[in-house]
């Protein structure tokens, strides 16, 4: 596999590199992924269209940067981001898969609640990013709540009604909400955490890449983790008996899934319909 020439120069002489091999990777939903072996390191390049998406990878390199300065849970390091010609792109390091042990569900449930307890004094973040390629805003709020219902869902909603998908007594629903969801600090949380976003690194612990950072109610982390599974249920004891969660919290999982069920309609299509229509039913009451 090879890049193109100029673009190959160009990483080449930014960033000081002599690569000895280009590999495709798999996985990356909207990007282009490589593996860059060069002498003593690896590197992973994302690629996508400096047109549609200009600021994608200045987002996520900040984002990745907010994790790793928690230096709670490791992270891939950011070496620079950057367009050239058509093309947006991020070189990260690349980070070789090691293998679980024991310890490794509640080592994962330490080291997220060590994240979590990173705060600051208002929900949202210093700017809007992306959940997936769907914009995600970050605008400040005082309160879980309004940050939940203004910044996440909304605009999901509104993407949804633009795709013709509709939803009922949306003002009801929002206003039953607001009293379920708990006032407690705004916690640094990943965003995106489905098991496709963590790997296990070669010192056997978790590390966390493709993130859609906010600070945000923490357990919107822990609901998209039961959203899909791959996550071993001695994680979540882990760390509800080291941070542990509001009373009720497992009435509000579906609440907090819901975000991404939205993500996943405007995304991927009408397989999500019924299901969003069900949460949303489920707080109507």
């Amino acid at each position: 596999m090879h890049l193109d020439t100029d673009f190959e120069q160009h990483l080449k002489k930014r960033f000081n590199i002599e690569f000895s091999s280009i590999k495709v990777l798999t996985g990356g939903d909207i990007n282009s992924v490589y593996r860059l072996s060069a002498r003593h390191q690896s590197y992973v390049l994302k690629l996508n269209n400096a047109e549609t998406f200009p600021d994608l990878f200045q987002k996520e390199a900040n984002g990745l940067n907010a994790l790793k300065a928690c230096n709670a849970i490791d992270v891939p390091e950011v070496f620079g981001y950057g367009n050239f010609g058509s093309k947006t792109y991020l070189l990260l390091e690349y980070k070789p898969s090691g293998e679980k042990r024991k310890s490794f569900w509640k080592d994962f449930g330490h080291q997220l609640a060590e994240l979590h307890r990173n705060t600051q004094s208002q929900f949202g973040f210093f700017e809007d990013n992306y959940i997936g390629s769907l914009p995600q805003f970050n605008k400040h709020a005082q309160t879980a709540s309004e940050f939940y219902i203004e910044q996440r869902l909304k605009p999901q909603f509104e993407i949804a009604a633009q795709k013709g998908y509709n939803f009922q007594s949306l003002n009801a629903f929002y206003r039953t909400i607001r009293s379920l969801i708990p006032e407690e600090p705004p916690a640094l949380i990943h965003g995106d955490l489905w098991s496709g976003n963590y790997l296990v690194n070669t010192s056997h612990q978790p590390c966390l890449i493709d993130p859609a950072v906010a600070y945000a109610p923490r357990e919107m982390d822990l609901a998209m983790m039961k959203l899909f599974g791959g996550f071993n249920e001695t994680l979540f004891v882990t760390y509800h008996e080291d941070f542990p969660l509001k009373d009720n919290w497992e009435k509000r999982i579906k609440l907090y899934q819901l975000y991404y069920v939205l993500s996943h309609l405007n995304l991927f299509g009408r397989t999500y319909y019924n299901q969003a229509k069900q949460i949303v039913s489920l707080y109507q009451e």
